[in-house]
């Protein structure tokens, strides 16, 4: 008896139109996305196009945030694989609701609407907060590396750039004169009238090379003088201000290994946990402690997380008008500052003070009490069972950013300065 198969007719033309919605499985992502962003005040996205009338006839806002928002949730990030989306995904086809813009258009309203985002990342913690989502009391803090747009083969060590330096304007020089004679020469046998001063193609690349290192070293220049006025010293002068050795270099002068990007100067060199030493950013996440949501980030070009604890409690409080009362950070956020600050506010802070399972101990207790305090109360069962849930709580989403939704790299070049306009 031959088998009977399901019908299936590639051309059947369907008699009525149906409802996209009817394309996703019930409770999909997409319809959580969509029900939210239809829930959120959203009056800072259209005031922008007030008086425009129907002459430019922009895309809905609201469509175009729930694009933006569930792609950046199942990790497209692209505004390129975006647009492909909306051509290829159901899911994304269902929230455009037969809209399509280019990813041009896609990423100039991302830009558009920067410090909008923001505004609207605050919104949704604050309405996750109102529905019991979200709780302030305890607040677990963790930092991790994030990839620059560049690479670590277009950076250079300030050391370098001065040997390259050199090397190039006795290059140029060597060209110039080269060039001259040879002008000279056709002078003689062409005549002056024949054209023959334009400089080779080589020397406009090697000026363009020398600029380049010029500017790098004018930037690790500027860092060092901001560095050195931090610390107190003194123009002209090689004294160390704490005491201890003088400086062997000299004012506002790099440290020889200090290293320059030419692709995306703002980024630096660090110490990743699984590709080496990358070309990075710190990104730093606050997360709360009953649903592991992210309740406040910042971005930096410093390697380590010292001094970053006391200014994203101040970041909770400002977007959010919270303090914890219990605060879970590692031991790159310990310093004795800090830990008198947490006990001036009145914040049970456990925050170690070495790698886990070596026990830190505390060389001048007089001098760092703070320091003394924190690891009393590491050592007991209570304080370990408490700083323990650290890993879980700020880790796991650190973990699901990167490896779930695939966010390893930044796409804005440069980073910071999309940051500093937030």
């Amino acid at each position: 008896m031959p088998t009977t198969f399901r019908p299936y007719d590639p051309d059947q033309m369907l008699l009525l139109p149906p409802s996209l919605r009817d394309w996703l499985p019930a409770g999909h992502l997409a319809e959580h996305v969509s029900d939210l962003v239809d829930g959120l005040d959203l009056s800072a996205f259209y005031e922008r196009y007030e008086g425009d009338g129907r002459r430019k006839s922009p895309y809905e806002p609201r469509m175009m945030l729930k694009v933006l928002i569930y792609g950046y949730a199942t990790g497209v990030c692209s505004s390129r694989g975006l647009a492909r989306k909306l051509e290829e995904d159901v899911a994304f086809r269902v929230l455009a609701a037969g809209n399509f813009p280019s990813h041009r258009t896609l990423c100039e309203f991302r830009h558009r609407h920067l410090a909008d985002f923001r505004r609207l990342f605050v919104s949704v913690v604050s309405l996750a907060r109102e529905m019991g989502l979200a709780n302030f009391g305890k607040l677990s803090i963790d930092g991790t590396k994030v990839r620059a747009n560049a690479s670590k083969r277009k950076a250079m060590s300030y050391g370098r750039m001065q040997e390259e330096e050199a090397r190039l304007e006795g290059e140029i020089e060597a060209l110039l004169s080269r060039a001259q004679e040879t002008d000279a020469a056709e002078d003689a046998r062409f005549g002056e009238a024949f054209r023959g001063d334009e400089l080779p193609s080589e020397l406009r690349r090697r000026e363009q090379r020398l600029a380049a290192i010029q500017a790098a070293k004018a930037r690790l220049e500027a860092r060092a003088r901001a560095a050195d006025d931090a610390r107190g010293r003194e123009p002209g002068s090689t004294r160390n201000p704490k005491g201890g050795q003088p400086y062997k270099r000299a004012y506002g002068e790099p440290e020889a290994k200090a290293q320059d990007n030419f692709t995306d100067p703002e980024s630096r060199i660090m110490k990743t946990s699984s590709e080496g030493f990358q070309q990075c950013y710190n990104a730093q996440v606050v997360v709360e402690g009953a649903h592991q949501l992210i309740v406040a980030t910042e971005v930096s070009a410093q390697a380590n997380d010292q001094g970053r604890l006391v200014p994203l409690l101040d970041a909770v409080a400002a977007a959010h008008g919270q303090r914890p009362a219990t605060v879970l950070a590692d031991a790159g956020y310990c310093n004795e500052a800090d830990l008198v600050e947490l006990e001036a506010r009145g914040v049970d802070g456990h925050v170690a003070l070495g790698r886990e399972g070596k026990r830190a101990a505390v060389k001048d207790a007089a001098k760092h009490p703070a320091t003394a305090r924190m690891a009393a109360k590491l050592a007991t069962a209570a304080g370990r069972a408490q700083y323990a849930e650290r890993k879980w709580l700020s880790e796991a989403p650190n973990g699901w950013v990167k490896e779930v939704i695939g966010f390893r790299r930044y796409r804005n070049v440069p980073i910071m300065a999309v940051m500093r306009t937030l």
